[in-house]
């Protein structure tokens, strides 16, 4: 069964720093394309950024570029989203996914919370 669990998100003020992490577990995590997908309050979900299973990163939607930076641990079937500079707009429910865009994932997790506001 695969298993895609976030952690990490929480509320943090503009400008500030979180980082989110998803263990996965189910599949074979080194050869997958994984992602990190987010819905934002009344808007449609989009993909936030991409990674290959050897790490090298696929897709960076251009809002979070030079902000936000995908990584994974292999080891640790662990993925993660740095995100810096926080803004308002970048509020959202943040998913991480198995897969890559302009595809919809194949798997998903329930996702974290991710506020940002003063």
């Amino acid at each position: 069964e695969v298993q895609l669990m976030e952690s990490g998100g929480g509320l943090v003020q503009p400008g500030g720093s979180l980082r989110v992490s998803c263990a996965a577990s189910g599949f074979t995590f080194s050869s997958s394309d994984m992602g990190w997908v987010r819905q934002a309050p009344g808007k449609a979900a989009e993909w936030v950024s991409s990674i290959d299973g050897r790490g090298d990163i696929i897709y960076v939607t251009p809002s979070v570029m030079g902000r936000f930076t995908i990584s994974r641990d292999n080891a640790k079937n662990t993925l993660y989203l740095q995100m810096d500079s926080l803004k308002t707009e970048d509020t959202g429910v943040y998913f991480c996914a198995q897969g890559r865009p302009p595809a919809g994932p194949n798997y998903r997790g329930q996702g974290t919370q991710v506020t940002v506001s003063s």
